[in-house]
């Protein structure tokens, strides 16, 4: 079933286009904190986005660039404000489509079916990891924050995907060395140690500073 993350703050729109959804076997999730959109967006991992422009806190064209720094999910723009400068700057700011409110709701399903038709034919989307406004793209092996996209080594990215995939928990190194056994690299524990020290290396570099946590004698940990 398709996923598709409403982000519009007027909740009777919101509900109504969900409540619609349903009726055409689509899942829907309406954004309920404005202030950190993108943290929905991870959690969800939807695969279609209806954006509205004006929105709480920030609008939606500075939401809709966030979420293309990592991710190409198709992202269609609902609004009153339909003339002509909004609208290329929606399509302009990465938008896949754009729908003038008031819309007729078998309008906007037929759009949001087309557009999931041509943009998932030919498989799924890799999920995007985020944790405290960091966001691990699984498509290219980078990590994004603020402004700053960071490429990251096979090994630095194996490191901080199974830690990622566990934030809350301590992995082990054992677990850690498992995982980069994977990459057909010869791994020992000081071979972890390096890789780890570079990969924190690069983290504080970008202003994610204890973003993993050395629990001494276990493993590490992001919290």
């Amino acid at each position: 079933m398709y996923r598709i993350l409403i982000v519009e703050d007027d909740m009777g729109i919101a509900e109504a286009i969900k409540e619609q959804a349903k009726l055409w076997e689509l899942e829907a999730k309406c954004v309920q904190n404005f202030r950190n959109v993108l943290k929905d967006f991870a959690d969800y991992e939807p695969h279609l986005i209806l954006m509205d422009i004006s929105l709480p806190f920030f609008n939606g064209y500075h939401w809709c660039q966030e979420i293309r720094k990592a991710s190409k999910v198709p992202i269609i723009f609902i609004s009153s404000a339909s003339d002509n400068m909004n609208i290329v700057m929606a399509m302009n700011m990465g938008a896949d489509d754009f729908i003038s409110k008031p819309f007729d709701q078998s309008v906007l399903i037929a759009k949001i079916q087309a557009l999931l038709r041509r943009a998932y034919d030919f498989g799924e989307t890799l999920p995007i990891l985020e944790h405290h406004g960091a966001m691990l793209n699984t498509g290219d092996n980078t990590l994004v924050y603020q402004d700053q996209v960071i490429s990251l080594t096979k090994n630095e990215y194996r490191i901080l995907f199974t830690l990622m995939k566990n934030k809350g928990k301590v992995v082990s190194r054992e677990k850690l060395m498992e995982q980069l056994w994977e990459t057909d690299s010869f791994v020992d524990d000081n071979t972890l140690t390096v890789n780890i020290t570079r990969l924190r290396k690069k983290l504080e570099s970008a202003g994610l500073t204890q973003f993993v946590t050395t629990k001494f004698g276990i493993g590490y940990l992001i919290s």
